[in-house]
């Protein structure tokens, strides 16, 4: 899949997408948890993007959790929600590959999100992606990323009758820490839960903590 492909995809089904999904983490504590525990990794006031930001549902908890965020997606639809929904928070439109052109300059974050993001990049992009996460992030600092767990991808085609289809990869959680160790960071914890019970969920989700080697 492409940028291109990923952007349009989102585009098209943004609005769907964010009615869908406006309570998905109230109706879940254990990413919540997660997420409120990377806070306090980062520190109140800490600089963080939300890469792959979507509708700002993340970007949103975690600024309420004391940090200072900034979100980046494709998808001009979905940022437009997302500075409805989070008015004072910084959204840009980009690629997570290219974090130079909107002013994340060398270690001048305190942390890095990637909810569910990197599941849009193909896999022999990974080295590319995590070595631009490890650059704009200082020494210590945390990178959290989310993704389905599995060897291969969900294909969804034509969600809420939009004329668009995206396979959304899943990752296994020992490969995906093999690629951030050789990019340079070390492991803090890999959480895994199982599929949620009556849910259209089909396989467990994964979410690594892991720090820029000092």
């Amino acid at each position: 899949m492409t940028e291109k492909d990923t952007r349009t995809f989102y585009d098209a089904i943004a609005e769907d997408y964010a009615d869908r999904f406006r309570t998905d983490l109230a109706d879940k504590p254990l990413e919540r948890a997660v997420l409120t525990a990377y806070a306090e990794l980062v520190g109140v006031g800490g600089r963080v993007a939300d890469l792959g930001c979507g509708p700002g549902r993340t970007t949103g908890l975690l600024a309420s959790r004391g940090l200072t965020m900034s979100g980046l997606d494709l998808s001009e639809s979905f940022l437009a929600i997302a500075r409805r929904e989070n008015p004072g928070i910084p959204f840009a439109q980009g690629s997570m590959l290219r974090l130079h052109e909107h002013g994340y300059d060398d270690a001048s974050l305190d942390g890095v999100l990637s909810f569910y993001s990197s599941i849009h990049t193909p896999v022999d992009e990974l080295p590319a992606l995590f070595a631009e996460f490890h650059r704009v992030l200082r020494p210590g600092g945390p990178l959290l990323l989310a993704f389905q767990v599995g060897d291969e991808p969900r294909h969804h085609d034509r969600p809420w009758g939009h004329p668009v289809t995206l396979d959304f990869e899943r990752r296994r959680p020992e490969r995906m820490t093999e690629l951030l160790r050789a990019a340079g960071f070390t492991l803090v914890s890999c959480t895994v839960r199982e599929p949620i019970p009556d849910s259209d969920e089909r396989t467990p989700h994964a979410f690594l903590i892991t720090r820029r080697a000092a």
